[in-house]
């Protein structure tokens, strides 16, 4: 992938692509890990210490939620669709990965993080001091295949930043749900650095090289996973649905968040389907402009770098644009602090393996993503009242309210 600035790729691609920065020419005490979509904020990142390469495995935050989560992949093909980035693949494939309310502790294996290809496909854009074979061994709070716990529960679609994988967003997906949720974070085809298919086949992101090389558009992305989120919809809540436990979910309340251009995402999957009935957009630019009759008074959130990139007026002018086009309940948070990744797992990855932080410390990343992401799906999925959504949070100074 080519190298390039924040500033750069703010006036090249319009601030929405998550491609990590090369960090093969720095040490990971020297190289800071940056989205190719944000402009940094002087002085906000915080200097590694020099580490020797880490051996042991990190762990991601334990859920908050009342319930043990279980986890199981579900593999997908859509074969209506040609593929737009390999017209000759059998089909559409999708990796998922539901997570829910699992009925008792134990039982199944300890979910996976990642497999060990996947993994190591993302350390090397990471730098020589990250393990792919330590990576893929981040420990989870998920059991395989755990009986789900009775009830029907709301269901949030996940999709993350372009060039990384569904896995980057499990602290989100385990604590929603813990919190009562069935999650379903995707993985579409060729669109990040590494997805590991059933049959042993693991696919590269031939879409990298057609957007940063090719000149292709970035609403291609953002169409292409809204119809990929339809074929999920169509497989977890149609007639016939892929998953065994697919009863739990409740196909009257349905919510979609993703990370930069999954982020984007979002808002094209609401206009492509009435079914998803609330969105959160976690730091991407908008690569399509909303109708003109919006989301249909849809709510959505946007939570973004409280820094020039994401403010009101900043150089994502798509987040001004798409704000004054949406037509229902609305919020324009942004976190102090923050950079791109801090919206996944990126806090607990380049902590664990001594890169660059940002001003935000990682425990206040988790805490701040998970609050805001839940509390807007409980209220809109679930009809709570969650009021640090209308003003200041004593508990979340770093969080401001821009817009209502």
């Amino acid at each position: 992938m080519t190298r390039r600035t924040r500033a750069a790729a703010a006036a090249l691609l319009a601030c929405s692509l998550a491609l990590p920065v090369a960090l093969t020419a720095a040490g990971p005490a020297t190289a800071v890990v940056q989205a190719a979509d944000a402009t940094p904020t002087p002085g906000a990142a915080v200097p590694a210490t020099p580490l020797a390469p880490a051996v042991t495995r990190a762990v991601l935050p334990a859920p908050t939620g009342p319930y043990t989560v279980g986890s199981t992949i579900l593999p997908l093909v859509d074969r209506s669709r040609t593929d737009p980035w390999v017209p000759t693949a059998d089909g559409r494939a999708l990796m998922v990965t539901l997570h829910y309310p699992a009925a008792r502790p134990g039982g199944g294996r300890p979910a996976a993080y990642a497999t060990r290809e996947e993994a190591r496909l993302l350390a090397e854009q990471l730098g020589p001091g990250v393990s792919g074979d330590v990576l893929a061994r981040t420990r989870t709070h998920s059991r395989t295949d755990a009986r789900p716990a009775p009830g029907r529960r709301p269901l949030v679609l996940l999709s993350p930043g372009f060039g990384v994988s569904r896995w980057t967003l499990t602290h989100l997906a385990e604590d929603l749900a813990s919190r009562g949720y069935v999650v379903a974070s995707v993985d579409h085809a060729y669109e990040s650095y590494g997805t590991s298919l059933p049959d042993g086949r693991t696919l590269t992101c031939v879409a990298c090289t057609a957007l940063d090389e090719g000149g292709v558009h970035g609403s291609v992305v953002t169409s292409t996973r809204a119809a990929d989120m339809r074929h999920v919809l169509d497989r977890l809540t149609g007639p016939r649905p892929a998953w065994r436990h697919a009863d739990v979910i409740d196909a009257r309340r349905i919510g979609m968040a993703g990370h930069s251009i999954g982020g984007a995402s979002a808002a094209a999957t609401m206009v492509a389907d009435p079914r998803v009935d609330a969105g959160v957009n976690m730091d991407g630019a908008f690569w399509e402009e909303l109708p003109a009759e919006g989301l249909r008074g849809r709510p959505f959130l946007m939570l973004g770098t409280h820094d020039d990139m994401h403010l009101p007026g900043g150089a994502d002018a798509t987040w001004d644009r798409t704000w004054s086009a949406l037509d229902g309940w609305k919020r324009w948070i942004t976190v102090a602090g923050s950079e791109h990744f801090t919206f996944s797992d990126g806090p607990v990855i380049t902590r664990h393996f001594g890169l660059p932080q940002p001003a935000l410390p990682t425990e206040r990343a988790v805490a701040v993503t998970r609050t805001y992401v839940a509390a807007f799906f409980d209220q809109h999925l679930r009809g709570l009242p969650r009021p640090m959504l209308d003003g200041p949070s004593p508990a979340n100074p770093e969080v401001h309210l821009q817009h209502r």
